[in-house]
């Protein structure tokens, strides 16, 4: 079962032009994405995505299951990086540690995306309050990461500001990324509930355009990702068998949490994806700027190199299966 979903999965347009990309670096194509446009287009997509979501929160209201699944998923994003940590010290220091597992412990929006795109190619139905779910767990992995540089790193750092509270605060909620899906979201919400008309005036922008922008950014993808396979070299065995297994676990934990959940199959795949993946946008930018003793290699290679095209191609489908085994009444 599991293999049909994932060559069903591998011949859909996005992930085709993630291939196309990333087979334009192995031939040594001279296909190039202007640098302002790959940034507009996620940019566009976290936009639509949290307006979209903002939408469909409003209409579902904040029921109790609803606020349990956010509350869960922030949970999540608060365990995720301290499991990740305690498997990575075993091989890394603090600061390397810290920044990888905050990674892991964050999440991707384009997987959480490419999941979506999987679940309506399959007529599988889902509620988009998940969005919520995805906007909340961004900023907390970053808290947690740079709490465990804080707690467990050297006290005196050199070459290196000391890390305040209210700095972890500023890095973890008003990076781009986050400012823009979770305040996109609050517009999608006080749209629908006090101005309807505007939904409809944003559907062109937000519906027939997204699905083209998607594959236009994984093109782009596909082109970074195998960009960054020499540096995977680097980075030894431990870590890249860590950037395949890691997201494996946190499936696996995310599956158990859906069940008791009670999610449907759409929903608990979503939840599991947003467990399973890894952010190669906030977490980077913020661990460059506030440890910079980790190296950047690491945990870009990992999570934009290796684990963002495993997830988008055979994770998916994987965790699909496992919903589907591990919920009854999911298939």
């Amino acid at each position: 079962m599991e293999t049909s979903l994932i060559l069903q999965n591998v011949l859909t347009p996005p992930v085709l032009f993630f291939f196309l990309g990333t087979i334009a670096v192995l031939v040594s194509s001279d296909l190039e994405i202007p640098a302002p446009l790959p940034k507009l287009f996620s940019l566009y997509l976290l936009l639509a995505i949290g307006f979209k979501g903002g939408v469909e929160l409003e209409r579902s209201g904040l029921s109790v299951p609803v606020i349990a699944v956010i509350s869960a998923a922030i949970i999540m994003s608060l365990l995720v990086p301290i499991i990740c940590f305690l498997v990575l010290r075993i091989k890394f220091d603090v600061f390397n540690s810290a920044a990888i597992a905050a990674a892991y412990g964050s999440i991707s929006a384009v997987t959480f995306l490419c999941a979506e795109s999987f679940l309506e190619n399959q007529s599988i139905q889902f509620d988009g309050f998940m969005v919520g779910a995805l906007a909340l767990m961004e900023s907390p992995a970053i808290i947690v990461g740079l709490l465990l540089v804080k707690l467990a790193g050297p006290k005196n750092r050199p070459n290196s500001k000391v890390i305040r509270f209210k700095a972890i605060l500023h890095e973890a909620t008003l990076n781009g990324s986050a400012y823009l899906l979770l305040g996109s979201l609050i517009i999608g919400f006080l749209t629908a509930a006090h101005n309807p008309a505007g939904i409809e005036k944003m559907q062109p922008f937000t519906g027939k355009l997204f699905y083209g922008a998607e594959c236009f950014f994984l093109l782009d993808m596909g082109i970074v990702a195998a960009q960054r396979l020499p540096s995977l070299r680097k980075a030894g065995s431990f870590l890249i068998g860590f950037a395949i297994f890691m997201p494996l676990f946190n499936a696996f934990l995310g599956v158990f949490v859906a069940k008791a959940l009670e999610l449907g199959p759409g929903n608990a795949l979503l939840f599991v994806v947003l467990c399973a993946s890894a952010s190669y946008l906030a977490v980077p930018a913020a661990m460059r700027m506030t440890v910079p003793e980790a190296k950047s290699s690491y945990y870009i290679s990992t999570t934009l190199g290796l684990t963002f095209p495993f997830n988008i191609v055979v994770g998916i489908p994987l965790y699909m299966g496992l919903v589907n085994q591990m919920i009854p009444g999911a298939t």
